[in-house]
């Protein structure tokens, strides 16, 4: 398993180019990619960090109430992920602010 900041290392010099060539917004394309890793990182079957908190959770808890545990989470990302979708303008404003573009 790659962690995220891998993943993303990896892809980008190999996507940045395709994605120019689209005409698609490389900071807005990160943003997206970025919540959609971490949202996988939640669910099952991958869902490293409930296996973590298993390792260290008390024993009466099971891995069930885990995966119940962190849909509100995962509802929260998606409706990021739904927000950047729909309104690309959300994940451009501050950098454009902060370089000036």
């Amino acid at each position: 398993m790659l962690d995220w900041t891998s993943i993303v290392l990896i892809c980008v010099p190999i996507f940045t180019p395709i994605i120019k060539q689209l005409g698609i917004d490389p900071i807005w394309f990160a943003t997206l990619v970025l919540v959609t890793i971490q949202t996988s990182y939640l669910t099952p079957p991958m869902a490293s960090s409930i296996f973590y908190l298993k390792s260290i959770a008390p024993s009466d808890i099971t891995y069930g109430q885990m995966c119940k545990g962190v849909l509100p989470f995962i509802a929260v990302q998606l409706l990021t992920l739904a927000v950047v979708a729909l309104f690309p303008a959300m994940a451009t404003w501050l950098p454009d602010k902060i370089v000036g573009f």
